[in-house]
C-alpha cells in the first residue's frame, strides 16, 4: 500500500479577487421594512441601530456600511435600489459577508433568494441569516434555505390571499376600495365618499355634450386643448383615449364598479383587466351624478355603433372620426365601403376638396369600378336641395310618419316582461347555489351536480339573451325617441336654411349613401340618397350642383364668335395659300391639305390658350 500524505488546508480565508489575506471580515448589513406605518418605521430605526452595534462589537470584523430599504415589498428585488447597490458593491469585491435579520427579509422569492445567494457565493461572499443562524459560505447545502424561502413565499401568498378576502368584503359591503378620485369628483379619504368638482364637472359635460353632437374623441380632445382646460394629469393636451376614458365610466351617472382589475399573483404583482375572472361589484346611484342617465347611455350606443363600424369586411380597421362634417357619414352605393377626404391640386388655383370611396382608393377602381370622387361643395349643396323637399314638398308626410313611430313605441312595453325574466333568473341563480350546496355536503354526487347544473346554466343563458334583447329594444326606443323630439325641434326652428349648416346636417341626417342604381339597374355615379334619423330618405341628382368649374375662363374663351375668324386670320399668315380648298396645287391632295390645316389649327389653340395672347 503506497504512503499518502495529507496536507491540511489554510483556514486563513482569502480574497481571490484582490490575491491577498484578509485578517477582518468587512461586514454589512441589510435592512428592510414592507410598509410606511408608524410600527414597520420603528422597526426600521431598530434594525440599523441592531446591526451598526453588532458589527461594531465583533473584533473580526470591520462595519462595511447599512444598506436598508423603507416602506418597500420584498416580493421584488429590482424596486429595492439600496438592495441592488449592495449586491453591486459585493460584486465588486468591497463586502466579504451580508448580515440580516432573516431570508424574508432578504427576499420573499424563492427564486431571488437563490439567485443572489449563489451569485455572491460565486464571489466568496457570505450572507448570514440571523434568525434562522445560516451561512451561506459554511452551509453543507441548499436544501435548508430552499425550504426556508419557500416558507417565507408562502406567506406573502398567505397574507396576499387574505387581503384579497377582505377587500372583497369591504366591496360587498359597499365601501369604496382603492379609489383616489377622478375628474369631476373629489375623494375624501376620512369619509371615504365622493363629491362634485364643480368647476372640474365642466369638462366632463362638455365632453359628453360634443360626444352626443356627433364629435369624435380626437376632436373633443383638440377643442379641450384650445379651451384651456387641463387634462386628468395635468396636462394641456388631451388625448382621445383620455376623452374615451372618461364616455365610459360609470361614475359619471351616479354609479360605480369596483373590480375592474386584478393582480395576477403576489409576487410578479401583474395586473390585468378584469374580464370575468374575479368578481366585480356594482353600486348603483352611489353618488350625485354629473350626467344623466339617459345621456350616459346615449353616448354607449353612440360609442358601441362606432365601434360595430370600425370593423370592415376586408379586415382593415377604419378610424372614426368626426374631424369634418361628412366623415364617418358617407356609404359607397355600390360597395359598402366608407369615403375618405382627400385634396387635389393642393397648392393651385385648381385646388379643391373631394371625397372618394376607400375601396376604389387602395385597391383600385377595378374593385369599385362604378363609384366616382365628389366634390365637398357638391355634397353640401346637395343637402341644401334635400332639406328643401323634406320640409316642403313632405311637411305632412314627415309630421305623420313621425306620429307614426312614436305611436308604435309608446305602444311598446317591455317593463312587464322584463319582470318577469327577472323572477325567473332569481329562481335559477338560487337553484345553482343550492345545487352547489347538496354538492358541498354530498348529497348528490360530482356526475349529478354537473348535469343538473349544466342544465340551470343552459336555461340562465337563455333568460339572460331574452332579457338583454327587451332591454335592447327598449333603450333603442328610448333613443329613437329622443331623436324624433330633436328632429322635430330642428324642423320647426329652421324651417328655411340657405348656406350649409354642419350642427344642422349632424342633427337630423344619419348617412348619405354616393352612388346607387337606378330603376332599370343601370349604376348611377350622381345619386345621392339622405338617410334620415327618422328613416325618412330621399334622392338628389348630384350632377346638377356641381361648382362652376375653375378653368370656365377657357370654356367662354373657346365660344367666342371671333375665334374661328382669328384663327383664319393667324394661319393665313402662316399658310397663304389656306385661302381655298384647292390652293395647294396638282401636287397636293385635299386629303392632304385637310390634314395639314387641321394641324396648324391644333397646334395655334394650344400655343395661344397657354400663352394666353387671344383675351378680349
Amino acid at each position: 500500500m503506497k504512503n499518502v500524505e495529507v496536507i491540511k488546508a489554510n483556514t486563513t480565508l482569502v480574497n481571490r479577487n484582490f490575491s491577498k489575506k484578509i485578517d477582518r471580515l468587512r461586514v454589512a448589513a441589510y435592512c428592510r421594512v414592507s410598509t410606511d406605518s408608524e410600527d414597520q418605521l420603528n422597526s426600521y430605526k431598530s434594525q440599523v441601530k441592531h446591526y451598526t452595534d453588532y458589527i461594531n462589537q465583533n473584533p473580526d470584523w470591520v462595519f462595511a456600511g447599512i444598506y436598508a430599504d423603507e416602506a418597500i415589498t420584498g416580493t421584488q428585488t429590482i424596486k429595492r435600489e439600496d438592495f441592488q447597490r449592495m449586491i453591486n458593491d459585493a460584486m465588486n469585491g468591497e463586502i466579504d459577508m451580508v448580515v440580516t435579520k432573516s431570508i424574508s427579509r432578504f427576499a420573499r422569492n424563492t427564486l431571488d433568494t437563490l439567485k443572489y445567494v449563489r451569485l455572491l457565493k460565486g464571489k466568496n461572499v457570505a450572507v448570514f441569516f440571523e434568525e434562522e443562524n445560516i451561512n451561506t459560505l459554511t452551509m453543507d447545502g441548499e436544501l435548508l434555505l430552499v425550504i426556508l424561502s419557500s416558507v417565507a413565499q408562502q406567506e406573502v401568498e398567505n397574507i396576499s390571499a387574505n387581503v384579497k378576502k377582505g377587500l372583497k368584503m369591504k366591496m360587498q359591503r359597499g365601501e369604496l376600495v382603492g379609489f383616489q378620485g377622478c375628474l369631476g369628483y373629489d375623494y375624501h379619504p376620512e369619509t371615504k365618499s365622493i363629491s362634485v368638482n364643480e368647476k372640474e364637472a365642466e369638462i366632463v359635460r362638455y365632453i359628453f355634450r360634443r360626444y352626443l353632437e356627433g364629435m369624435g374623441c380626437g376632436i373633443i380632445a383638440r377643442e379641450l386643448g384650445q379651451l384651456g382646460y387641463k387634462s386628468p394629469r395635468g396636462s394641456d393636451k388631451w388625448c382621445d383615449t383620455t376623452v374615451m376614458g372618461i364616455i365610459k365610466n360609470e361614475k359619471y351617472k351616479g354609479d360605480i364598479r369596483q373590480g375592474k382589475t386584478f393582480t395576477v399573483d403576489p409576487i410578479s404583482k401583474r395586473r390585468l383587466d378584469n374580464f370575468g375572472e374575479e368578481d366585480q361589484f356594482y353600486m348603483s346611484e352611489h353618488h350625485e351624478p354629473i350626467v344623466s342617465v339617459e345621456d350616459y347611455e346615449a353616448a354607449q350606443q353612440i360609442r358601441m355603433r362606432r365601434a360595430a363600424n370600425r370593423f370592415q369586411p376586408n379586415g382593415t380597421r377604419e378610424k372614426y372620426s368626426k374631424k369634418y362634417a361628412f366623415s364617418s357619414m358617407l356609404e359607397c352605393g355600390f360597395c359598402g365601403s366608407g369615403y375618405s377626404r382627400r385634396s387635389w391640386h393642393a397648392g393651385s388655383n385648381y385646388h379643391k376638396i373631394i371625397w372618394q370611396c376607400i375601396t376604389a382608393i387602395r385597391m383600385g377602381k377595378k374593385d369599385c369600378p362604378h363609384s366616382k370622387a365628389i366634390q365637398e361643395t357638391t355634397l353640401e349643396n346637395a343637402f341644401l336641395e334635400s332639406y328643401k323637399l323634406l320640409c316642403y314638398n313632405n311637411e305632412g308626410v314627415m309630421e305623420k310618419l313621425l306620429d307614426r313611430i312614436e305611436s308604435t313605441l309608446c305602444n311598446t312595453d317591455t317593463s312587464k316582461e322584463i319582470a318577469r325574466l327577472d323572477k325567473q333568473i332569481d329562481a335559477l341563480e338560487k337553484k345553482k347555489e343550492k345545487l352547489l350546496d347538496m354538492h358541498l355536503e354530498e348529497v348528490i354526487d360530482k356526475e349529478t351536480y354537473e348535469k343538473k347544473l349544466s342544465d340551470v346554466m343552459a336555461k340562465l343563458e337563455k333568460y339572460n339573451e331574452e332579457k338583454y334583447q327587451f332591454l335592447h329594444s327598449n333603450e333603442r326606443s328610448k333613443a329613437i325617441r329622443t331623436r324624433l323630439n330633436t328632429f322635430r325641434k330642428v324642423i320647426q326652428e329652421k324651417q328655411s336654411i340657405d348656406e350649409f349648416d354642419r350642427a344642422m346636417f349632424e342633427s337630423i341626417v344619419d348617412k348619405v349613401i354616393v352612388g346607387g342604381y337606378d330603376d332599370e339597374g343601370n349604376p348611377d355615379p350622381h345619386m345621392l340618397t339622405f338617410i334620415y334619423k327618422t328613416g325618412f330618405t330621399n334622392s338628389v341628382d348630384s350632377d346638377k350642383h356641381k361648382p362652376e368649374r375653375k378653368n370656365g375662363r377657357a370654356k367662354e374663351f373657346m365660344n367666342l364668335p371671333s375665334f374661328a375668324d382669328k384663327t383664319r386670320e393667324k394661319l393665313a399668315e402662316i399658310l397663304p395659300s389656306f385661302q381655298s380648298s384647292d390652293t395647294c396645287g396638282s401636287s397636293c391632295t385635299a386629303s392632304t391639305t385637310k390634314f395639314a390645316s387641321r394641324q396648324v389649327k391644333l397646334s395655334l389653340i394650344v400655343k395661344f390658350r397657354l400663352t394666353a395672347k387671344w383675351q378680349t
